[in-house]
């Protein structure tokens, strides 16, 4: 806890109260401004303000203070942003200001009055570059300033102001601010009466100790019962201070909580005394680890690492942990910490990370981020890996070259321990001569074997978490077709709880060159599992949709598909099918969550899709279509409900919070459209799916034809005759041989080959023209493997595809397609005949 040496006694004074008053029941709450008073005069405010700009934003508004001294002290109510305080000008530069008493006299307004020649002044900005939003002023009562823990506290009380500042944004009142802010930092203060044994703890400590404030009785002795016995005679002598420790105290001690989680807390206490020189009152602040400072004492080091490695979760925040413990407290010139992986060693962490710092040997291993290099190309290492035992190298020492140059003047070379195996190593060197003094070795020992446990921890997360990430990728799209008329893009952001692997998914399918589909949805769940079932689905629609149905037909088919897997699970979907020529578009809604539209104008809507069961419930769910048209630069968006619904956002609101969203995102890049619909979100609950297209409109408008060929004799000539009058029209003879030949030999094959109807559909897009034959056989054409002179049939599709740019078959509802694309040598469209698009005729 940051502390200042010189920092008053005279905090507010306790209620009195007799021994036989705690037995009463559980104490009154301690007011909040007694409990801030407290903990800020520990770190040697007196006084705290906070200032926000005013009307225009030409001055800075006094809005709160707190502190002991607010009736000795007092700050401006209001200060001019281009006048010359401290406030104004951090808030203009947004750097810190720490201002010893005399720095402060520099300073013609903006100081605390009375002017004392023992008070010095800290500003602190609220806020970043890219927006500011105040300004924190702290008081000191040392002439000499503020103390570098001092700083580091206040820096981070600063943060929490801000943090609850932002918090407010749009509320008439900002206030309160500093209480809330230091409630946030979790730091307790109490006052114990060392006659009576009671104890004056608020909320916070009692939170920290895990104690709610129903079964807190006021005695000190139910504090200590939640402490473990090996800190019990430290923290006795603070409740029974002697005449002899009147003045400052520190210590850390720990706490068993009633979940049996294990808590390091640091407790800063001072001790006053009475008339006769007896204590007669402890009063002091307790903090969690999380802002323990870091002090030469070895214990204190390895509290701060062990507190420090638990929150380290992946192997490369171990590294850093490591580097911060050992580097700067140890004096060393480089540390390097690395995997033991097989027989080889896998760097994670060089300090300094420049090569040049490195031997040559470790430059010539560089082939990826950092060195990579076998176990037996360093004999010592080996040699330490084998044993499991610290090997310390003084100035001079004989050692292969890879080792030499990282410690001329001293190596230490620590194995890191797992439960029975090594982890890894570090190694630590210095530039000139070391002596390696008792307390040091017992610091690297211990350091080693913290190290070890974190690193085959944080070695398992990452492997999990890239076993997710493998998973999560195999099962959704590397990439989006590219689409006529139209840009899709998609987002997946894993959960941050638990396994990174989840059942969202989304897909585009392109089904034709002018139609494509697009889907959403979230399997029921969080797990492997859920990945599983999800993969299946994804493939099953796809599959579905490429044969050829309707959106309809798809959803219901997928749902019977999941309803007889026998799961427990069930899935949500929005299907939508999109003509990319005409602009329309199909929805169907499983029980998901509808899409959003994003009109040309900036209007946004939420299409009311007609919604059915969620998969995998019902096998004879009915799923209803919706029709929605599209006008050029219409943008579609799709979510999973990991977007727009939290356990502290109702789904209404964040429905209504991504529409504003996407009212306000520029549709010209759909990337950073999707980005800012995705806006912050960490930590997330659940994971997070986004589909977005954004509808163009086809530039190049294709013409179509179509013929229901009767099965009469002379059928393939009448088939022959449409074609060649639909080339004419629209100008394109040059191709009217080929195309005869290819429909010729479709329709033959349809007719002899198949049952029921036959159809012959022409298409006209840009250079080319489209053949398409379809019928009932979902059989695909076969060519003959070997054609000799004896046979009497199988050349035809060879002939279709010699005469052809591209030739091929396509599965479609009830059946088969076959086409085939011819080139139009000098085509200009603009020539073709401007009449109907489309044309649909049954006679010659």
């Amino acid at each position: 806890m940051p502390h200042d040496g010189r920092a008053r006694t005279g905090v507010s004074e306790p209620r009195a109260r007799e021994a036989d008053a705690a037995d009463t029941g559980s104490p009154p709450p301690v007011p909040e401004a007694v409990t801030s008073e407290r903990a800020l005069t520990f770190v040697g405010a007196a006084l705290t303000a906070v200032y926000l700009p005013g009307a225009g934003n030409q001055e800075l508004r006094l809005v709160e203070t707190a502190g002991s001294a607010r009736c000795e002290y007092g700050l401006p109510d209001r200060l001019p942003l281009s006048g010359d305080s401290p406030a104004a000008h951090t808030f203009r530069t947004g750097r810190p200001l720490w201002l010893t008493s005399e720095a402060l006299a520099s300073y013609s307004t903006g100081g605390p009055t009375p002017p004392r020649p023992e008070t010095s002044l800290a500003a602190l900005p609220l806020g970043t570059e890219r927006g500011r939003l105040g300004c924190l002023v702290v008081v000191g009562d040392s002439a000499d300033g503020f103390e570098a823990e001092q700083r580091r506290f206040l820096e981070q009380y600063a943060d929490a102001v801000l943090a609850v500042l932002r918090t407010g944004t749009g509320r008439p009142a900002p206030s309160p601010l500093l209480s809330p802010a230091l409630r946030s930092l979790c730091v307790g203060s109490f006052v114990i009466t060392p006659d009576t044994g009671l104890i004056e703890a608020d909320e916070t400590l009692l939170e920290l100790a895990g104690i709610t404030p129903d079964d807190f009785d006021g005695k000190a002795d139910t504090l200590l019962a939640h402490a473990l016995p090996e800190d019990m005679h430290a923290l006795m002598s603070v409740l029974e201070p002697s005449t002899q420790t009147v003045g400052r105290r520190e210590l850390e001690f720990r706490v068993r909580r009633p979940t049996g989680e294990m808590r390091w807390l640091s407790l800063s206490c001072q001790v006053a005394a009475g008339c006769d020189g007896r204590p007669e009152q402890v009063l002091g602040v307790v903090t969690a680890t999380s802002v323990l400072r870091q002090s030469a004492d070895d214990v204190s080091r390895i509290q701060w690492l062990t507190a420090a490695l638990d929150d380290a979760v992946t192997v490369r925040d171990v590294s850093r942990v490591v580097v911060t413990a050992l580097g700067e407290p140890l004096g060393a010139d480089r540390v390097a910490l690395a995997e033991l992986q097989d027989d080889r060693l896998a760097v994670t962490v060089l300090d300094p990370p420049e090569p040049a710092a490195w031997p040559q040997w470790w430059r010539s291993e560089w082939r990826s981020e950092w060195p990579d290099a076998p176990v037996s190309a360093l004999p010592t290492l080996q040699m330490a890996l084998r044993d499991g035992r610290m090997d310390l190298w003084s100035a001079g020492a004989a050692l292969e070259p890879g080792l030499a140059g990282i410690g001329a003047g001293g190596l230490a070379v620590l194995p890191l321990p797992a439960k029975g195996w090594v982890a890894g190593v570090c190694l630590v060197g210095w530039d000139q001569p070391h002596e390696f003094v008792p307390e040091e070795r017992f610091l690297l020992t211990a350091t080693a074997a913290l190290v070890g446990q974190a690193l085959k921890r944080a070695r398992a997360h990452d492997a999990e978490q890239e076993l997710a990430t493998m998973l999560q990728r195999s099962l959704l799209p590397r990439r989006l077709p590219e689409l006529p008329g139209g840009t899709a893009v998609a987002r997946y952001l894993p959960a941050k709880r638990g396994l990174q692997v989840g059942g969202d998914w989304y897909d585009v399918i392109a089904l034709s060159e002018d139609r494509v589909a697009l889907v959403i949805g979230d399997v029921q769940g969080h797990s492997a599992g859920a990945a599983t079932i999800m993969g299946q689905m994804r493939t099953a629609i796809r599959a579905y949709a490429v044969e050829g149905h309707p959106p309809d037909v798809v959803v219901s088919h997928a749902n019977r598909l999941l309803v007889g897997m026998e799961t427990d699970l069930f899935a949500t979907c929005c299907y939508a099918e999109l003509d990319m020529e005409e602009g329309n578009a199909l929805f169907v809604r499983a029980g998901h969550l509808a899409p959003l539209l994003r009109h040309p104008d900036g209007r946004t809507e939420e299409v009311q899709v007609e919604g059915g069961l969620p998969l995998g419930i019902l096998a004879d769910a009915e799923f209803p279509m919706t029709t929605c048209a599209l006008a050029p630069g219409t943008v579609i968006v799709m979510v999973t409900d990991g977007l727009v619904e939290a356990v502290d956002l109702p789904l209404d609101e964040g429905m209504d919070r991504t529409r504003t969203a996407l009212a306000g995102a520029d549709p010209a890049d759909p990337g950073e459209m999707a980005d800012e619909l995705l806006g912050e979100l960490d930590p997330r609950e659940d994971d997070v799916a986004l589909l977005l297209l954004r509808y163009d409109g086809m530039k190049t408008r294709p013409i179509r034809a179509g013929w229901a060929v009767w099965r009469l004799p002379d059928a393939v000539m009448h088939a022959r005759r449409f074609t060649a009058r639909a080339l004419r029209r629209w100008k394109v003879e040059e191709v009217t041989d080929a195309a005869l030949l290819v429909v010729s030999e479709l329709v033959t094959n349809g007719l002899v080959h198949t049952q029921g109807p036959v159809r012959v559909d022409l298409m006209l897009r840009g250079d080319r023209v489209r053949v398409s034959v379809s019928d009932c056989s979902p059989r695909s054409p076969a060519k003959p493997v070997i054609v000799d002179w004896d046979a009497t049939g199988g050349r035809g599709l060879l002939l279709v595809e010699a005469m052809s740019e591209s030739f091929g078959s396509v599965p479609v509802a009830g059946g088969k397609q076959v086409w085939s694309e011819l080139v139009v040598p000098h085509c200009d469209q603009a020539h073709v005949d401007s009449g109907p698009r489309t044309q649909r005729r049954g006679l010659p």
